[in-house]
């Protein structure tokens, strides 16, 4: 199973330095995927939670694919009703290509009402515009001599049965955002059964990354949430579940966690090497 880090774009510790710092740290860990978040306008109903500066996904791993070399790259994930889908093809195509394959497009309808309405874009018709998009990426793609989009794994959110259905049907990964470990074992179960004959996406979950002196307790937990002993045997249960990928939140909710990066860093090592302890 491979692990990978989310790592904060956003917010009022975050500039190019911190930006490189962040890359140079997760790269260093070991760790094997790289990935950040997608807002455009920040709207009063983002900027709570993901205030300026805002980073732009496709520009700012552009940059980090040009000073790393092992990590792959990926965003957790990009509002697809917020582009024009044979634009999110080019760039994920051009992104693909320029950092030697190391791409990954993990996608999703949006929450945003605010930013929905500043962008001219339906909030209401968010999750058909979705399917509709994604299902032009993909024809685009197709086009190999223009768009040489290779293999780029897409990987899609949603908890709800129509993202669910969505993710089998477009997905090569079902991508669940900081659920309880009973959380990802129901909507996994709901998943399988809704792919009927069809083939299963691969899980790729991404956790909360919270380690606490004392343990967490209590039904709503979040996976990735407690001492680093529950964060491990978090990891463990989802590997025995079935991920092939699990990327690492270390963003609880509170922006002045962004001027602070070294907190992270420092529980980001401890799970790296006390995974490798493990494996």
């Amino acid at each position: 199973m491979k692990i990978g880090v989310n790592v904060p774009n956003f917010g009022p510790g975050t500039d190019p330095g911190v930006l490189r710092a962040w890359a140079q740290t997760v790269e260093g860990l070991g760790y094997d995927l790289l990935m950040v978040s997608d807002h455009v306008a920040i709207t009063p109903d983002v900027a709570g939670q993901y205030p300026a500066p805002f980073y732009e996904p496709f520009t700012t791993l552009s940059w980090l694919a040009g000073i790393t070399q092992r990590v792959r790259l990926g965003t957790t994930v990009l509002v697809v009703p917020y582009r024009h889908p044979l634009l999110v093809a080019r760039m994920a195509a051009n992104l693909d290509e320029l950092s030697g394959g190391r791409f990954v497009l993990g996608a999703g309808i949006g929450w945003a009402k605010q930013e929905f309405e500043a962008l001219g874009v339906p909030y209401e018709q968010r999750g058909r515009l979705t399917t509709e998009h994604l299902r032009a990426i993909r024809a685009a793609w197709a086009g190999r001599d223009d768009y040489r989009a290779g293999s780029i794994p897409l990987w899609l959110g949603g908890h709800s049965d129509a993202g669910l259905r969505r993710a089998v049907e477009l997905g090569d990964a079902w991508h669940p955002l900081r659920l309880t470990m009973a959380g990802f074992r129901e909507t996994w179960g709901r998943l399988e059964k809704l792919a009927g004959e069809r083939p299963v996406p691969a899980f790729a979950p991404r956790i909360l990354l919270r380690v606490t002196a004392a343990p967490v307790t209590g039904p709503g937990r979040r996976a990735g949430e407690g001492t680093l002993e529950q964060v491990l045997d978090d990891l463990g249960q989802l590997r025995a579940l079935g991920a092939e990928t699990v990327v690492l939140d270390p963003f609880d909710s509170d922006p002045a966690e962004t001027l602070r990066p070294e907190v992270a860093w420092r529980d980001l090592a401890a799970v790296a090497a006390s995974w490798k302890e493990n494996r």
